[in-house]
């Protein structure tokens, strides 16, 4: 019978193996009287559903809120939690949260995303597909190489790469376009690709955003260097992305990203004041027509026995 840190080491595997994200939360630092002690751990998924054990359902409620923020941002972070009024306090890489629901004690929570590597599918065998393979993984990408007519594109990847000269082209494009697989790119001439993409059988606006000929325009001529163009523009367009999505500003230097969660959105429990993830995963009733969160079943049993008490607060 295995023991239970070999079975969440197991589910972590498990996580790995199907390229699922997840935290990987520890306790770091346990002041009694905590239920939890250092070296417990726990994995919490995008649901924020919590496997494992870091602490009781006050606890969970926060380990769970800034672990969806943690997938969100890609960032470790470090989760204080305290007993008293509800606040909070950020510095640099840790927060400090005040929960009136702990009844002493304090805990040290160190929350560690576990996002796989982006997925790039390459498609061909030729020197450039295999240079991608070579440096791809070096940057931080996982590169698959695959032939046009077992190419299996998702909207999950972070690129498709046509490097076939030729060969079974057209279906992986088209293919990779409807998936919506953010970039599509494909080596050749410029007069050959115009003709691959005047062949596709996509609207005008899916044409438009094959990058064909691939890369950025550096003056490369070996495999590599070809290679090292189309993972440049890569990385580049992944960061307009992000700076897109995030509203922030673009970087003058690209940065390389991961496909990013969203944020969660949070709610207020209403009995103690807590910020509450609005999770499936988190404590909740319905009540005149309105989901309510709780950080802790104490909360959500004041809030049953007298609602009107806490209405005020929804």
């Amino acid at each position: 019978m295995p023991t239970a840190a070999e079975s969440l080491a197991a589910r972590a595997d498990e996580l790995a193996g199907r390229r699922e994200p997840y935290v990987l939360a520890t306790v770091v630092r346990a002041q009694r009287p905590t239920s939890a002690h250092a070296g417990d751990t726990a994995l919490v998924l995008p649901s924020g559903e919590i496997q494992g054990f870091v602490g009781g359902n006050c606890v969970e409620a926060s380990v769970r809120e800034y672990s969806l923020h943690v997938l969100a941002a890609q960032e470790p972070l470090l989760l204080r939690v305290l007993p008293g009024e509800p606040s909070r306090a950020a510095e640099e890489g840790a927060v400090e949260v005040s929960n009136p629901c702990l009844s002493g004690g304090a805990i040290e929570i160190f929350l560690q995303p576990r996002i796989p590597a982006p997925r790039v599918l390459v498609v061909g065998t030729t020197p450039v597909a295999q240079a991608l393979a070579t440096l791809g993984s070096g940057v931080g990408f996982d590169v698959e190489l695959t032939d046009g007519e077992s190419a299996d594109p998702r909207g999950g990847d972070a690129a498709l790469i046509v490097a076939s000269h030729g060969k079974a082209e057209e279906g992986a494009l088209e293919a990779a376009l409807r998936a919506g697989v953010p970039y599509v790119a494909l080596v050749a001439s410029g007069t050959r690709g115009a003709a691959v993409l005047d062949s596709l059988d996509v609207d005008a606006a899916s044409r438009s955003r094959v990058f064909t000929p691939a890369g950025l325009r550096l003056g490369a001529r070996t495999p590599g260097e070809i290679a090292l163009s189309i993972l440049a523009q890569l990385i580049g367009e992944r960061s307009k992305a992000r700076a897109r999505t995030s509203g922030i500003p673009e970087p003058a230097v690209p940065q390389p990203v991961t496909a990013a969660a969203t944020a969660p959105a949070t709610a207020v429990d209403p009995v103690c004041g807590m910020s509450v993830p609005v999770a499936e995963s988190s404590l909740h009733l319905e009540h005149n027509g309105v989901t309510v969160y709780f950080c802790s079943p104490g909360c959500r049993a004041a809030f049953r026995k007298d609602p009107e008490r806490y209405a005020v607060s929804i």
